[in-house]
């Protein structure tokens, strides 16, 4: 089975996952998602407290050779179990949650791009740009509502961690995208000629 690898990228809450969506709900069955944040490394052997003070926004916190081994099987046809990460605790659960294969693969991630061997497996790589002002408080407004962050922590990792890491690690990877979608799921126009592109690879037109 031929698949299109889409790899879609961007900093901490610019919108990558509003696109995401908007491709499921267009697409339904013909797409396949994996996310780079469910392959954040396992931390069993650390207490919580130190667990929290881990760099969660460099490319080293992620098993990213796992997530390489998984879209190579898919793309092979055959279904994955990828790992469940659980932002209360600060790490991997004991859970999996099965991928099968589909004639479209989404790949998203903030660092995704960091990686060559990763960015090898995309065919289309699209980064989602948005003004920085917006994603801290999109960020601020997800951690503490569906993470279980307090309002201080959200702000300290982001000045501490996420910020520049932003600047060193993500916003150069930018350079690696071959569309780049300013305002996200809010820009329709590049939204429409992604999902163009995808009707036409599916046959759908």
């Amino acid at each position: 089975m031929e698949v299109l690898t889409i790899g879609i990228a961007g900093g901490t809450g610019s919108g990558k996952t509003t696109i995401t969506r908007r491709i499921i709900k267009e697409f339904g069955g013909d797409v396949s998602v994996v996310y780079h944040d469910n392959y954040y490394k396992a931390h069993d052997e650390m207490p919580y407290s130190e667990r929290c003070k881990l760099n969660y926004d460099h490319p080293d916190a992620f098993d990213t050779e796992l997530m390489i081994e998984h879209i190579k099987a898919l793309k092979q046809g055959e279904k994955v179990l990828c790992p469940v990460y659980d932002y209360t605790v600060h790490n991997r659960s004991d859970k999996t949650t099965e991928v099968r294969p589909a004639k479209v693969l989404i790949v998203e991630g903030i660092l995704i791009f960091a990686d060559k061997q990763l960015r090898d497996e995309m065919d289309i790589k699209l980064f989602v740009d948005t003004d920085a002002d917006v994603r801290i408080l999109r960020r601020i407004v997800r951690d503490v509502r569906d993470r279980g962050r307090s309002l201080e922590s959200v702000v300290n990792q982001y000045l501490n961690t996420v910020k520049p890491m932003h600047e060193q690690f993500v916003e150069p990877s930018k350079r690696c995208a071959d569309v780049i979608i300013p305002e996200g799921g809010r820009n329709a126009v590049a939204l429409s000629m992604v999902m163009e592109r995808i009707r036409a690879y599916l046959g759908k037109e």
